[in-house]
């Protein structure tokens, strides 16, 4: 599209912005972007940018699949823009097209790999057409921010481009329907033994056949609406998968994967299925663009998960765990209360699970709670439960519902205080859950768990 004054007036104020904020050493990922769009509302139509545009949406795991997609292209002398350090919304992503652009708009790079809020849609891909599309899953979410999986799934329909070729969960009803006239291929994990017939979990957002609204019937469950499914009425049902896990070793630390017929090693980086789903993406995504399965593995397998998601650290013979488990997201915090449990060892478990970080955007609605499965952490091997902040209480009521014995339970306000009552004689392994907004209050919390073993065994 032709370049207007506007487009260059939105472009240098920008750009010159940007060079104003690194020298006042702030993180330039959002500001420079909504200037850009405030002075040219169509300014991402406007900018080139690259051949090849990678996209990740999804309830669970965009960051954590984009940081292994840009991993594993860089291992491969690839050279791209990404929004790693900025904002997922239309206004970081202008941000990310202005910084791998020159003053004359002109891209510097051919790929682009973006995190997309999916709740952005519309203000996104009106404006831009990702290559490749992936869609993680789509779960509820903080009624904040994306609300019902419907309403979220018909947003992501109504707006992604015809032309982008989507890589989508198969093991996920509601995202693996998504824009069904776009070119796709699936990815999923056969059954395995830890599967179920029917859902344990509380949540199960697509119980009933969206076409005949009939009964629908599970062929296996892993966790909430997550595994496959048909419809006894009508031809609705889980898809045909192209990249299909059909073995996970934990013991070997490998995964077969089922292409087209033939079968494919790859190491495992995690023993989390949350995040061997995000591996199995990463797999499908990468072969689309045309990467090899070596290629693909050899350079996942010098991964790690971020350190922001997941870290681990062993103090004097007790293993320290620290763990996002995102505040009003539900489905993420019963993911890792599963995890812990399933986890070998007596436990102790600190839940620093506030989502209030400001006045303007934190939410006084705490009903995500009982959505969440907190019914895990009374399993026999959590010895203690540390909860704190400035939500205790109302997560001590939901463990009280929970069922978890009182004796089990500390809840004080101050973190700090509240871990320093932390009983470590009899457990293994100190987990440490902590919201996207209490980043800081993780390593705070960490530095007393430290101190406490330091002391104890001393």
């Amino acid at each position: 599209m032709k370049k207007t004054i506007k487009f260059y007036i939105a472009l240098w104020g920008a750009k010159i912005g940007m060079q104003l904020l690194k020298l006042l050493r702030r993180n330039a990922s959002f500001f420079p972007g909504k200037f850009a769009l405030s002075i040219c509302p169509d300014f991402m139509t406007r900018i080139d940018k690259p051949k090849t545009i990678i996209a990740v949406t999804g309830t669970n795991g965009k960051t954590t699949v984009c940081n292994m997609i840009e991993d594993v292209l860089k291992d491969n002398s690839y050279n791209f823009i990404d929004n790693k350090l900025g904002s997922n919304v239309n206004s970081g992503i202008a941000t990310t097209f202005i910084k791998g652009s020159n003053f004359m708009g002109k891209t510097k790079k051919d790929i682009a790999v973006l995190e997309v809020d999916e709740r952005s849609s519309n203000k996104v891909y009106p404006y831009i057409t990702p290559t490749y599309l992936v869609c993680t899953n789509l779960f509820r979410d903080s009624m904040l921010r994306n609300a019902h999986t419907e309403f979220i799934s018909e947003i992501l329909t109504k707006y992604i481009p015809k032309e982008t070729k989507l890589i989508l969960n198969g093991d996920d009803l509601i995202s693996s329907n998504i824009a069904p006239t776009n070119q796709r291929v699936y990815f999923g994990i056969d059954r395995l033994d830890t599967d179920t017939d029917k859902c344990i979990n509380i949540v199960n957002d697509i119980a009933i056949c969206p076409k005949c609204n009939s009964k629908l019937n599970y062929d296996f469950v892993r966790y909430n609406h997550i595994g496959r499914a048909h419809c006894s009425n009508c031809d609705f049902g889980s898809p045909k998968i192209d990249y299909e896990v059909t073995n996970i070793n934990l013991t070997e630390k490998k995964m077969t994967m089922n292409v087209d017929g033939n079968e494919e090693q790859y190491d495992l980086i995690t023993d989390n299925i949350i995040n061997i789903y995000n591996m199995v993406a990463v797999i499908a995504l990468l072969r689309q663009f045309g990467l090899t399965a070596e290629q693909v593995n050899n350079s996942l397998k010098k991964q790690k998960i971020v350190e922001t998601r997941y870290a681990e650290e062993t103090i004097k013979g007790k293993k320290i765990v620290t763990h996002l488990a995102k505040g009003m997201n539900p489905i993420a915090c019963s993911r890792v209360f599963d995890y812990i449990k399933k986890e070998p060892g007596n436990k102790a478990v600190i839940l620093i699970l506030d989502d209030f970080h400001d006045s303007l955007t934190s939410s006084e609605n705490i009903t995500w709670h009982y959505d969440a499965d907190y019914e895990f952490l009374k399993d026999d091997s959590i010895k203690q439960i540390i909860v704190t902040g400035v939500r205790n209480l109302d997560t001590y009521v939901r463990l009280q519902m929970a069922d978890v014995p009182k004796e089990r339970i500390v809840n004080m306000r101050d973190e700090i205080d509240a871990t320093s009552h932390l009983q470590i004689q009899n457990v293994d392994s100190i987990y440490i859950l902590y919201d996207v907004y209490t980043i800081h209050l993780r390593d705070e919390v960490k530095k007393k768990v430290i101190e406490i073993i330091n002391e104890k065994e001393a």
